[in-house]
């Protein structure tokens, strides 16, 4: 009998409490929005089911060396990837060795609406100080409105690694909804005439243009915020393994398996890292809250900026706005959205192209603003 008490004392039932429970509720709901809905699968499939794993209850401090958070456990092992920041910048080499900058080389004053979108990682910055939280966890917070998930659990793990899991989820969880999120941000700042501008077909663009951007433009970006050598270093070795036009089968490795195994880690780490013993709690709530107002903030500068644009724009150069709101840096989503509400307005108006421009300058301003930020807050830790 004893034995059996010590068997029950171990049980998920007898450790279960009522948070646990919750945080398994919203495991199921990424599960199911995954595969019912399609919303960004290859995120929330693993996202959600780590959840589930993070939030079997077990006896704590027990030995067993299974949670997340207990050292020797192979899933902290796996987690070090987080931590560290070594996930990130592996993801980032496969987005540049997927990635074409055609559009954005096509018409580079696009760049202009990805910088643009990158206003909301600010203002959230000064919200999350006003409710309390210091300057190094407010920027981590901030960066969720880039919509970029490896940039904030890059950013975070160097700033705030107490918060990564909140943040981490957040982020994915916008990027998710960017299909939900969007399209009422950009009605409400958009009227039917404009949404309806048919932009100039992109320029073609040149071989040499585009094996020289990846070399011109990491140099750039870096010398401007080294903070995101990490980052931008990857995304555009992988661009120029893929652009090179000599390396495809060290390009392919980027764009496939290696982005693959490392999408899986991470979302099942960052999933698994919302235990709810040390994720549930109010802190965690705020940074979902403040996530939400920084990526709306984000759509809506990038919308905004498109139509001031407009005001110093020829007629036959005028900018449909709608592809403003690609500037964050949830790519292709973004881009996505606004060939969707584009084609809804008019059949025959394809933004598709027009809206990548914004949407990958959006991935490298992110991380030009994730360095900026850490370039200022570095001293204080």
């Amino acid at each position: 009998m004893e034995g059996l008490y010590q068997f029950l004392e171990f049980t998920g039932f007898a450790n279960v409490t009522f948070p646990h429970l919750i945080m398994i509720a919203v495991g199921l709901i990424f599960i199911y929005l995954a595969i019912a809905k399609d919303y960004e699968p290859l995120l929330l499939v693993p996202i959600g089911f780590g959840i589930l794993v993070g939030n079997i209850p077990f006896l704590e401090n027990a030995g067993l060396q299974i949670g997340i958070y207990e050292d020797g456990s192979v899933l902290n092992y796996l987690y070090f990837g987080v931590l560290k920041g070594i996930y990130p910048p592996l993801i980032f080499l496969g987005i540049g060795a997927m990635t074409d900058f055609s559009a954005l080389l096509s018409n580079p004053k696009l760049l202009l609406l990805g910088a643009a979108a990158q206003v909301g990682i600010f203002i959230t910055f000064m919200a999350a100080l006003m409710l309390g939280f210091t300057q190094n966890q407010a920027a981590a917070i901030g960066i969720i409105g880039g919509a970029d998930g490896p940039t904030a659990i890059f950013l975070s793990s160097k700033l705030a690694p107490e918060l990564i899991g909140a943040i981490a989820i957040a982020a994915y969880s916008y990027m998710a909804l960017v299909p939900v999120i969007q399209p009422p941000i950009i009605k409400l700042l958009t009227s039917p005439e404009e949404r309806k501008i048919k932009m100039k077909p992109p320029r073609s663009v040149s071989k040499l243009e585009k094996i020289t951007f990846p070399i011109l433009g990491m140099l750039l970006t870096t010398f401007i915020s080294p903070g995101a050598l990490p980052l931008l270093g990857m995304l555009f070795f992988g661009n120029l393994l893929k652009e090179s036009g000599v390396t495809k089968r060290l390009a392919d490795t980027a764009s496939k398996p290696l982005i693959d195994i490392v999408t899986i880690l991470l979302g099942l780490t960052v999933g698994a890292s919302t235990q709810a013993t040390t994720f549930l709690t109010f802190q965690s709530v705020s940074i979902f809250v403040l996530g939400a107002i920084s990526f709306a903030i984000a759509t809506a500068g990038g919308v905004i900026f498109a139509k001031i644009m407009n005001l110093f724009l020829k007629s036959e150069d005028k900018l449909n706005p709608m592809i403003g709101a690609a500037g964050v840096s949830a790519v292709p989503d973004s881009a996505r959205v606004v060939q969707q509400m584009g084609l809804k307005e008019d059949p025959t108006n394809y933004l598709l192209m027009h809206a990548m421009a914004p949407n990958v300058a959006g991935v490298i301003g992110s991380a030009v603003a994730a360095g900026i930020l850490m370039g200022f807050l570095m001293h204080l830790l």
